[in-house]
């Protein structure tokens, strides 16, 4: 049986958000990492954004977020630690929401800021989540609206401002735990899953 799941945990993870070990029969670790350069003007809504995707990874494989180690490069002569701040309590204020901690991290020198979380949670080996297998027929839940990266891209060209966004980074922002909101038996029934980042709908509704 033990064999059994390890295969399965191999299959899932070839076609996962994120990398799955199996620790024992009723647990397994799920690992994920994702970082980018900022998308909105806020340091402390950049951290918040960042913090929300890179935890959103976990949500997706049906699995609860434990703990998070933040991954920043910034310009040291080009921004104040205010700024490093800013992110970080962002960042925090989500992962706080999220019920994980953020456990450390590390920090580069480098020409432009960037900023992310490598995320672990916990799930059980038999209710994990890949990001294929959908079927026909299937219904398609979306848990947030879809176009932020229409107007991201709008903010930078200078077409949108950043007030005209904040309903957009509200959303950006939310965590997407809908373990909490779902039983097992309905979880047990879901085919795929994914989170829709830099590929939008199309792109990551071409895996599932």
């Amino acid at each position: 049986a033990g064999e059994a799941v390890m295969r399965t945990l191999m299959e899932i993870g070839e076609v996962a958000n994120a990398a799955v070990f199996l620790l024992s029969k009723d647990s397994a670790l799920v690992h994920t990492l994702d970082f980018f350069t900022p998308i909105v003007d806020s340091p402390f809504d950049f951290g918040r954004v960042a913090a929300a995707n890179a935890i959103s990874d976990v949500y997706a494989m049906g699995a609860r977020p434990t703990t998070a180690l933040a991954i920043l490069a910034f310009p040291l002569g080009g921004i104040g630690n205010e700024i490093v701040t800013q992110i970080l309590n962002g960042a925090c204020d989500v992962i706080g929401k999220a019920g994980a901690s953020l456990a450390g991290g590390h920090s580069i020198d480098d020409d432009t800021l960037k900023f992310g979380l490598a995320v672990t949670g916990l799930v059980h080996p038999e209710r994990i989540w890949a990001n294929t297998g959908a079927r026909a027929g299937d219904k398609l839940i979306l848990t947030k609206p879809l176009g932020t990266g229409t107007l991201t891209a709008a903010l930078k060209r200078d077409v949108l401002g950043e007030a005209d966004l904040r309903l957009a980074i509200e959303s950006m922002a939310r965590i997407n735990n809908v373990i909490d909101f779902i039983d097992t038996g309905l979880a047990n029934a879901v085919h795929a899953a994914t989170d829709i980042t830099g590929f939008g709908l199309s792109g990551h509704a071409m895996q599932m």
